[in-house]
C-alpha cells in the first residue's frame, strides 16, 4: 500500500517522498489507519519491520495544526540509544510539519539535565524518554502531563525484562485518564498482556511474524570450546573481506575488551560499546560505525535494540544469548529492509539448551557445524578458503554434525 492511500496530510506526506519511501510496510498499513481513528494497540512486530514510522507518522499527522507548545506524546522506551534513535526519525519525518520532539535519558552532563528539563518545563510536542529519567523529572515537581494526548510504549518486553513496569506505571498514573496507549512488544509473553489489561482500553491486536529474524539472515550456529571463539572469528574475518559492516554481540560488558584487543591483535582494528562509555564517547563510536570508519564494533545487548545501522553485513552472537527474544533482536540488526545479511552463534555444549529454544521461538532449525581444531597462524584450509573467496565470493562451510553423532569438520 501506497502512503498516499493512509489518510496522511499533504506536508507530511511530502516528508516521507522527501526521504525517500513510498509503499508502508505491513505493520505500518495496519497500524495507521487504527491511530488516526484514536484507538488503542497493542502490536507485536519483529525488529526492523518500520514499526517506529508506524507510531510517529500518525502522531504527527494529529500535531499539524496545534498552536500551543504544551506535551502532546510521550513515547517511553528501554535504552538512551533507542530513545536517540526515535528522536532523531521523528525530526526527519517532520521536516516539513512544525513539530519538536526531545530525548529524555540518563547518562549525559548537566547541561542535557538542563536543556531536558526546560523541554520538560516549558513544553515540546513530544517527548521520548527511559523510564527512570523521565520519573526523576516528575519527582522534581516541574513536568506538567495534564494535556497528554498520546503514550506509546516501544520494546514494551524489553523494559518489562529490564524491571521498568513499576517506574512506568508511575508514570502513567500521573497522565489525564482520557488519552490514547500505544504498546509495541517483539514478543508477546504473559507479563506483556498483563501490563496491556491494566493500562489499555478496548485494544485492537495486531500481530505480523512473532520473533522471527527476516528471510534474507543466513544464520549458522557453531559448536566449539570457549578458546577457540576468537579464533574463529579470526577465520571469519578472513573469508569475509568484502564485509565492511560486522557486528559482534557478548552477553558481559567484561568481554568487549578483551575481544577487541584480541581482534587488534590479529590485524582487525574494531571498537567497543557499552553502557559504561560516556554518552559523547558512545555517540562518536556509533558514527564511525555507521560511516564505515570503523568496521567492526563489539558491543552488549543493551546496543541490540536501539542501534540503527543500515547494511550490517554479518552479526556475530560470542556466545548464546540467555533469552531467546535478544537472539531476534541481535540478529535483527542485518538483513533489513529486504536486504541479506549472515549471522553466526557460536555455541559450548552447555548452551545447546538456549540454542534449542531459539529455534522454538523462531520456528526454524540453525544449521549447525561442528568446530575441531583451529589454528593461530593460517593453515592450508585458510588459504584455499581465501583463494575461493576471491573468485566466487562464496564461502565453503565445514561437514554438518549433529548433537548425536561424531561427524566432525573443520572451518
Amino acid at each position: 500500500m501506497n502512503f498516499t492511500e493512509l489518510n496522511l496530510d499533504s506536508k507530511l506526506l511530502e516528508g516521507i517522498s522527501y526521504l525517500g519511501f513510498d509503499e508502508a510496510t505491513p505493520i505500518q498499513e495496519k497500524v495507521i489507519p487504527l491511530i488516526l481513528e484514536n484507538k488503542d494497540i497493542i502490536a507485536c512486530a519483529q525488529t526492523g519491520t518500520g514499526k517506529t514510522a508506524a507510531f510517529v507518522l500518525p502522531i504527527l499527522n494529529k500535531l499539524i495544526g496545534k498552536e500551543d507548545s504544551s506535551i502532546d506524546t510521550i513515547i517511553i522506551v528501554p535504552t538512551r540509544e533507542l530513545a536517540m534513535q526515535i528522536d532523531q526519525q521523528i525530526h526527519g519525518f517532520s521536516y516539513f510539519v512544525s513539530a519538536g520532539s526531545i530525548a529524555v535519558y540518563g547518562g549525559g552532563d548537566g547541561k542535557d539535565w538542563e536543556s531536558q528539563k526546560e523541554a520538560l518545563k516549558n513544553g515540546t510536542d513530544i517527548i521520548v524518554a527511559t523510564p527512570g529519567k523521565l520519573l526523576s523529572h516528575m519527582n522534581m515537581g516541574f513536568v506538567d502531563f495534564k494535556n497528554i494526548k498520546h503514550l506509546v510504549l516501544d520494546e514494551a518486553d524489553k523494559m518489562l525484562d529490564m524491571g521498568f513496569v513499576d517506574d512506568i506505571l508511575s508514570i502513567i498514573s500521573k497522565l489525564p485518564k482520557q488519552h490514547q496507549t500505544l504498546m509495541f512488544s517483539a514478543t508477546m509473553p504473559d507479563s506483556i498482556r498483563r501490563l496491556a489489561k491494566k493500562i489499555l482500553h478496548n485494544p485492537t491486536e495486531i500481530t505480523l511474524s512473532i520473533s522471527k529474524p527476516a528471510a534474507g539472515v543466513d544464520q549458522k550456529a557453531f559448536l566449539l570450546e570457549e578458546d577457540q571463539k576468537v579464533k574463529l572469528i579470526k577465520q571469519l574475518l578472513q573469508t569475509r573481506k568484502e564485509y565492511d559492516s560486522i557486528l559482534i554481540f557478548t552477553s558481559t560488558k567484561s568481554k568487549i575488551n578483551e575481544i577487541v584487543s584480541a581482534l587488534k591483535k590479529y590485524g582487525f582494528p574494531s571498537q567497543g560499546i557499552s553502557s559504561n562509555l560516556e554518552q559523547d564517547k558512545r555517540e562518536e563510536v556509533l558514527r564511525d560505525f555507521r560511516s564505515k570508519k570503523t568496521r567492526i564494533l563489539v558491543a552488549t545487548d543493551v546496543m541490540s535494540r536501539g542501534i540503527d545501522v543500515k547494511e550490517i553485513n554479518m552479526v556475530i552472537n560470542f556466545e548464546v544469548p540467555h533469552d531467546a527474544e535478544d537472539y531476534v533482536h541481535r540478529v535483527g540488526r542485518t538483513a533489513r529492509v529486504n536486504t541479506t545479511g549472515e549471522a553466526v552463534t557460536f555455541v559450548s555444549k552447555r548452551e545447546l539448551h538456549k540454542l534449542k529454544k531459539i529455534e522454538q521461538l523462531t520456528e526454524c532449525i540453525i544449521p549447525k557445524f561442528k568446530v575441531t581444531d583451529i589454528s593461530e597462524t593460517k593453515t592450508e584450509k585458510e588459504s584455499e578458503i581465501e583463494e575461493h573467496t576471491k573468485s566466487t565470493k562464496k564461502i565453503p562451510l565445514p561437514k554438518r554434525f549433529s548433537e548425536n553423532n561424531d561427524d566432525k569438520g573443520n572451518i
